[in-house]
């Protein structure tokens, strides 16, 4: 890890990171707070949000003043020259300017990340997104978009999928084969709701949607989806397995059929309740006899998968290290290989009628399930990414899957373009 005393260096020399943010809700207020007083050698010189007073809260609570309302390019120089906090509402404005060295989506929002996401990579802007519900819906287009402009788009390190992949990448470097890369969980429902998650969000100052994104599944599914597109990994089944094991995760070496895991080249999964939680990991393979005798040596057991675990991601206190990473290393975090192998597809939380118009993620009408791109393709199945706004033709039972013949898209939507033009460039 070098990223600290990289940092340092520019901390002594007087020329910090310049980090521009999307977003002050519950994880940007985190990431502001951990830059202003935690990360010597990084500045977040502004944040943008629709509302500007959410986001002058956002650099309050962390403890700064003065904070400048902008609303021009020419506004917004001036403050990252002279070091002085700025706000704004137009997104624009950090894509645009010159002096940011990377930019950050901490929004979780569809439609708003392609846009700001799109601007950044034709300004040049390096971008750590923490949006995961865009990646998992046309990260590979937009990473295609990136390498063409030669800059970085990457997901973040402290989300699982980051923190999977390190780990990943880790056991790789050490010479084994990861068969399984896994998600632990505390719950999973898929009948989750606002109104049964809202004291839970309160409790803790979130979204009651965001919550419920994590509760029935979605949100862990977009997750897996990202580190499938990673590694090269496929699913086993829809859905993933997702078993109930209340064990150490060491015990899951004894839970899956090796044979299965080789033929498929590795799988992405979940399982609810192991210990210890919440965190992520890789199940791997070695092939050498001497080697195998070592890792036996060095309490790993006698194969044929060895566990590696991390217990613990640590959200937005990570984030910052993703920007280190980006800026003076150009090491992307986690980023798809090529074109989806693996996507997130809508299905119906209850009975839905002609005329309903599918809600928020984590809302009250669709949770997400994991599929290969191969099969939604071939059946046409509806991303969860687009669903959110799309009105029901006809009726679809609890628990069908929605397809692109059963809803009307809204018009005029951006991710509905990307989304054919990603389907265009990687064929199933």
């Amino acid at each position: 890890m070098i990223y600290d005393r990289l940092l340092r260096e520019r901390a002594q020399a007087g020329k910090p990171v310049r980090v521009g943010m999307f977003g002050a809700g519950f994880m940007a207020r985190g990431i502001t707070n951990q830059i202003l007083n935690s990360v010597p050698g990084m500045v977040l010189a502004v944040i943008c949000n629709r509302s500007v007073e959410r986001a002058r809260a956002a650099y309050e609570q962390a403890g700064a003043r003065e904070v400048e309302v902008v609303d021009s390019k020419a506004a917004l120089e001036a403050c990252i020259r002279d070091g002085r906090p700025a706000i704004t509402a137009d997104p624009m404005l950090l894509c645009e300017a010159e002096g940011l060295d990377c930019l950050i989506d901490a929004t979780g929002a569809i439609e708003y990340g392609a846009e700001i996401s799109l601007a950044a990579i034709r300004n040049r802007k390096p971008m750590v997104s923490m949006n995961a519900e865009l990646d998992g819906t046309v990260g590979p287009l937009l990473k295609r978009k990136a390498d063409e402009a030669g800059v970085i788009f990457t997901g973040a390190d402290g989300d699982q999928p980051g923190v999977q992949m390190n780990l990943y990448r880790f056991v790789v470097s050490i010479g084994l084969t990861p068969l399984v890369c896994g998600n632990i969980k505390g719950l999973q429902d898929p009948y989750r709701n606002p109104t049964t998650q809202e004291g839970f969000a309160r409790q803790w100052g979130q979204d009651p949607y965001m919550v419920t994104s994590f509760a029935d599944g979605t949100k862990i599914s977009f997750e897996q989806a990202i580190v499938a597109n990673a590694t090269g990994m496929t699913v086993s089944k829809r859905g993933m397995i997702g078993a109930d094991h209340r064990g150490h995760v060491d015990e899951l070496t004894q839970a899956y059929d090796i044979d299965m895991l080789r033929e498929k080249g590795g799988i992405v999964d979940y399982v609810v309740g192991a210990k210890p939680g919440p965190g992520v990991y890789v199940l791997a393979t070695h092939d050498d006899p001497k080697q195998k005798h070592y890792l036996n040596l060095y309490k790993l057991g006698t194969g044929p998968l060895y566990s590696f675990y991390i217990p613990y991601h640590l959200c937005h206190f990570e984030v910052p290290l993703s920007v280190a990473r980006v800026v003076l290393c150009q090491d992307p975090v986690i980023q798809p290989l090529a074109g989806p192998r693996v996507e997130v597809v809508a299905t119906a939380k209850t009975d839905l009628k002609a005329g309903d118009e599918i809600d928020a993620l984590g809302g009250y009408k669709s949770y997400g399930q994991c599929e290969t791109y191969t099969i939604s393709r071939a059946e046409r199945l509806l991303p969860i990414g687009i669903a959110v706004g799309c009105r029901l033709k006809r009726d679809v039972a609890k628990d069908t899957v929605l397809t692109y013949d059963d809803v009307e898209l809204p018009a005029g939507r951006l991710i509905d373009r990307l989304r054919a033009e990603q389907d265009e460039v990687f064929p199933a």
